[in-house]
């Protein structure tokens, strides 16, 4: 009797022992397809991310994809606009490497399009390669930064700059070349003009002679009604002064579209 007791438990034991296998065997069975459809959800977001960081780097023209919209535009207008105080190291458009310029661009169906390049300045013959070059340090320190933002459509063409480690409040000028950079500064060629040997002035070149604020930050457009001939405008040549002239201090080679 008291061994068929015994068998009895045990039996009863060894059931509900298989009982808590099953049950658990079935926890785990249930929650596994939560955790796949968690895992999935989690790399079908990520995959979302990625998709639209490559769409916000190459916007269409027309505004509508991340690319600067025109705001008005007109025939040669020239201004300035480093007057405040909120520039820093943190600003968009950062260039990638060590000095290589950063291009993003892209193209509308209306048939405008936008380009930005990014630059850090290095000196001529530096260990690393760059497209900007500073011929002197003390007016464009070594590591300063440079943007070009290039948009056009049917009725404008807009050139603009934002640099960024300069002399605070100091005025530099700056006009597009028609050649890229170079160790030595006369590589750049002349200025860009619309009419070539016609005037050296804002109307026929592209200006963007700029004075930056307190924090050494300087930006400046220049807008036309023309745009570039195919292969004629290679680069940006900042100068010592404002005006058609001056001292070539730094160079930037820039892949202008026409």
């Amino acid at each position: 009797m008291t061994a068929q007791v015994e068998r009895t438990a045990g039996d009863a034991g060894a059931a509900g022992a298989a009982g808590a296998a099953d049950t658990a065997g079935a926890g785990r069975a249930s929650r596994t397809p939560g955790t796949v459809r968690r895992r999935v959800l989690v790399g079908a977001a990520a995959l979302l991310m990625l998709t639209g960081g490559a769409t916000i780097a190459h916007g269409a023209a027309d505004g509508t994809d991340g690319a600067p919209a025109p705001d008005g535009g007109g025939h040669a207008a020239h201004s300035t606009g480093a007057d405040s105080d909120s520039g820093d190291a943190s600003d968009s458009g950062k260039a990638s490497g060590a000095g290589e310029a950063a291009l993003v661009g892209g193209a509308s169906r209306s048939g405008g399009f936008w380009m930005r390049a990014d630059g850090v300045f290095s000196p001529p013959g530096s260990f690393v390669p760059s497209d900007a070059l500073t011929y002197d340090t003390a007016l464009v320190p070594a590591a300063a930064r440079i943007e070009i933002t290039q948009y056009a459509d049917r009725t404008s063409h807009r050139v603009g700059t934002r640099l960024r480690g300069l002399v605070p409040n100091r005025a530099y000028g700056m006009h597009v070349h028609t050649s890229p950079c170079a160790a030595d500064p006369a590589s750049a060629g002349p200025h860009y003009q619309h009419r070539v040997a016609a005037t050296a002035d804002p109307v026929n070149e592209v200006w963007l002679d700029f004075r930056t604020d307190r924090n050494g930050v300087g930006e400046a457009e220049a807008r036309h009604e023309w745009g570039f001939r195919d292969g004629g405008a290679r680069s940006v040549i900042v100068h010592d002064a404002q005006g058609g002239a001056g001292k070539r201090v730094a160079c930037f080679t820039v892949p202008f579209s026409s």
